[in-house]
């Protein structure tokens, strides 16, 4: 008898345009994945709405990520591609498990404690429960594992906590899921700022490159990007600029980045910066063609999103009963 295989869910929010940290930290990881693993990759638009969307920009974003999951290589036939808010069950399932978690927990949270120090009392409750989502997001398939970078563990961590507490409370119900770390591309960073993740928010625009962004675009940013003075291509922490260009590019071309530095022993950083530019544009064009091609059919879009909700209801739907009747809600 065939082994079951291990289920993986992850999701990305469509709250801006997605960045080539996105890119090489999660959704080629995820092309990776998807003959081994039984997939679900989510656009996650309930998390979006943390902080006040735009209605036509999140539902033009939404499809957007979603063509870009299927012109990355994520394919339809063999993952489960849906739209979070097509699933009722991952609302329905945040609110019971927030009656399993603690205030001081998720106060705890640093997003949270980021995010409140700037904006003070104003802050959204639904961004102070956002964690508590995203629980019931990873729980009601029963993954295994959550690709995740290294700043995302505390995530993981407190659903590791509010699944065991819901165990321990009500019987087992859900699998205690564990993080998966890719050895290489998990944290890219910033161009400008190497010292913080790459990021669509972040305040300096040629610090990240946009899946979308055209060719001239790429390689002007990638030749602003900061390096040092000290003038050699090494893969060091004390090179944290020349360490990120190297990561990019031993990537995407599936090298080990010591090699990669060693190939650059007698170079300078303009000829880095132009083969890490020219590596980047050859990588996303095709998949900035086919996002194109996809957003003029509509219809084929839709028909990936409502299979992809049909499968993710039925599953959804099965562990939430189970959640309801041992929590002693009539059935």
């Amino acid at each position: 008898m065939e082994d079951k295989k291990k289920v993986i869910f992850s999701g990305i929010q469509p709250s801006g345009n997605l960045t080539l940290g996105n890119y090489l930290g999660a959704l080629k990881n995820w092309v990776a994945l998807q003959d081994q693993y039984d997939c679900y990759y989510c656009v996650v638009d309930l998390h979006a709405i943390t902080v006040r969307q735009e209605p036509k920009d999140l539902r033009a974003r939404t499809l957007e990520v979603l063509a870009i999951y299927i012109a990355a290589g994520i394919d339809p036939e063999k993952n489960t591609i849906f739209i979070q808010s097509h699933v009722p069950a991952h609302s329905e399932a945040a609110w019971l498990l927030n009656c399993s978690t603690y205030m001081g927990e998720l106060s705890r949270m640093t997003q949270f404690k980021d995010k409140s120090q700037r904006v003070g009392d104003s802050v959204s409750a639904g961004l102070f429960t956002y964690p508590v989502l995203m629980a019931a997001d990873i729980l009601l398939y029963n993954t295994d594992l959550v690709p995740v970078g290294k700043d995302q563990m505390q995530h993981l961590e407190i659903t590791r906590d509010i699944a065991q507490r819901f165990n321990s409370a009500y019987s087992p119900t859900f699998t205690i899921p564990e993080a998966y770390i890719p050895k290489a591309g998990a944290k890219i960073m910033d161009l400008q700022d190497p010292s913080k993740k790459m990021s669509k928010s972040a305040d300096n625009p040629n610090g990240f490159i946009l899946i979308m962004d055209p060719p001239e675009v790429i390689r002007r940013k990638v030749s602003r990007a900061v390096t040092d003075s000290i003038g050699i291509i090494n893969y060091t922490e004390d090179q944290p600029g020349v360490k990120n260009l190297i990561d990019i590019l031993a990537v995407i071309k599936k090298l080990d980045p010591i090699e990669v530095a060693a190939s650059y022993k007698d170079k300078g950083y303009a000829e880095l910066k132009h083969d890490v530019a020219e590596a980047i544009v050859e990588e996303l064009s095709p998949i900035q063609e086919k996002v194109k091609e996809l957003l003029k059919d509509k219809t084929y879009l839709e028909e990936i999103y409502k299979k992809g909700a049909e499968k993710a209801n039925y599953v959804s739907r099965k562990v939430l009963r189970k959640m309801q009747k041992k929590i002693g809600f009539i059935q």
